[in-house]
């Protein structure tokens, strides 16, 4: 072959190869780019709900209550009574409905009888109202202070019992006959029911009378306290 001829040759199969080289790259940079498109447009996985605090949860279940008129008391109330207090506490005291104090403040047992309460709580069990959660069966105080009505308890104790399940408490002290019927679903006279535990939804709940009946029998607080250190006993106190 002559020189020329070879030179051809080899000018060929350098071109040819170089063809090759380059669709080569062509290919890799296209699958490379196919790849880059699908990460990009690759749906990014959801973080995990965020799990709220028992703090928020009650936020949230008093927030549904703002403007709650299930029943006729929410067009005479001043402000809706839903609880205070400490949202992991292990003792639940529930009442049976705000009076004239608490409707004007907007917090549970505040008036003479909530005094009392605190006396028990501070110095008798040695705590403090924000180591403990307090609440009532109605959210809205009744005209007059009369006893709350059958159909109003039915409305409001829904929330009542999100309002426990949320905190679950080692220890529901109910606080009077409607507390303590309310929550047991019972007839008995609180005076048969108290001295004793009883299950609410799995939680040990101690009915005794109401720090409003102390004030008018000052010869109940001695049962109270009896009561009252069961509950000590029973959460280490």
């Amino acid at each position: 072959m002559a020189r020329n001829e070879l030179q051809t040759e080899l000018l060929k199969a350098v071109k040819a190869l170089k063809g090759q080289v380059v669709n080569h790259d062509s290919l890799s940079a296209g699958i490379e780019w196919k790849k880059a498109r699908r990460a990009a447009v690759k749906p990014v996985k959801e973080d995990r709900k965020t799990i709220k605090t028992k703090e928020e949860l009650l936020k949230d279940v008093c927030q549904n209550m703002a403007d709650c008129h299930l029943c006729p008391l929410g067009k005479t109330r001043k402000n809706l009574v839903f609880g205070d207090g400490n949202p992991d506490a292990k003792i639940v005291f529930v009442g049976e409905a705000p009076g004239a104090d608490e409707d004007e403040q907007g917090l549970p047992f505040v008036g003479r009888a909530g005094q009392l309460l605190t006396d028990i709580i501070v110095k008798g069990m040695q705590l403090q109202r924000k180591d403990v959660y307090i609440c009532n069966i109605l959210k809205c105080r009744p005209p007059n202070n009369r006893n709350p009505l059958p159909d109003e308890i039915s409305k409001c104790e829904p929330f009542l019992k999100k309002q426990l399940q949320i905190i679950s408490p080692k220890i529901i002290c109910a606080l009077g006959t409607f507390a303590a019927k309310t929550l047991l679903n019972s007839d008995i006279p609180i005076s048969a029911l108290r001295g004793r535990f009883h299950l609410y939804e799995g939680i040990k709940l101690m009915p005794t009378y109401h720090p409003a009946y102390l004030l008018r029998n000052p010869s109940a607080k001695r049962p109270v306290w009896e009561d009252v250190q069961m509950i000590m006993k029973e959460i280490n106190l």
